[in-house]
């Protein structure tokens, strides 16, 4: 699927053409104005992009970097088709990682630090309820970043930055599903409880919990998206 003409051409005003470039069609990827395995062809990303090749190539490069795109041989770059093995690993990285985030977060998190996170569960909802996916995105980013933030665990967060562009694919699959976002607004607030009641052992449970559910949830779409690939 070509891009859509409006509001993808690249401001030239703010940040280097590259992280616009990237952010531009990082943003098409996750919000799937291109589909798993299609090519990108460097030509029409330029003229739709309003950039030089070099900068798309760059830009290709790092969206490689994170996961999102894929050289296939013979035919160059496309978007990367995650498999359920490769998404079962994020997921279980994801949920180590949270986990530990959210049993510190129990025990360092303060009254404020707990109305910050109710506050920022209730940004994801009101995302889901008013905005676009890419607000669910940005939203549920920043609830995950102030948790590791409060539970004092930067290198993991910087491990979870690592993967967030793939986590974000799979994110942006699962939340399109119905009742996805009462279900997930529940799971977070059982976290947010928990950590309320400085309860380590149940916020981490409650946390690993909510990512095994979405890595179920995303395993089997992908499996579906397998099979109508090809065929029975």
């Amino acid at each position: 699927m070509p891009l859509e003409d409006t509001g993808l051409r690249v401001d030239r005003s703010t940040k280097t053409l590259r992280e616009r470039t990237v952010e531009r069609l990082r943003d098409a990827i996750l919000n799937f104005q291109f589909k798993a395995g299609e090519r990108l062809v460097e030509r029409t990303l330029c003229d739709r992009l309003g950039v030089s090749r070099t900068v798309v190539r760059e830009a290709l490069r790092h969206l490689e970097a994170e996961g999102l795109v894929e050289i296939l041989p013979q035919q160059g770059p496309a978007v990367a088709r995650p498999d359920t093995s490769q998404a079962a690993q994020v997921y279980e990285i994801r949920a180590l990682l949270e986990a530990e985030a959210a049993r510190a977060a129990a025990a360092n998190a303060d009254e404020a630090d707990v109305a910050r996170l109710v506050d920022a569960n209730r940004a994801i909802q009101a995302a889901f309820a008013e905005g676009t996916s890419r607000d669910v995105l940005k939203a549920t980013t920043e609830f995950y970043e102030l948790l590791f933030t409060i539970a004092g665990k930067s290198v993991a967060w910087q491990l979870v930055q690592g993967l967030n562009a793939r986590i974000n694919y799979l994110r942006a699959m699962t939340i399109s599903r119905p009742n996805r976002s009462a279900d997930a607004g529940a799971e977070m607030v059982r976290i947010i409880e928990a950590i309320a009641r400085r309860d380590g052992k149940a916020a981490a449970k409650a946390s690993f919990e909510h990512v095994e559910t979405v890595k179920r949830l995303a395993v089997s779409m992908l499996e579906d998206v397998s099979l109508l690939r090809t065929g029975p």
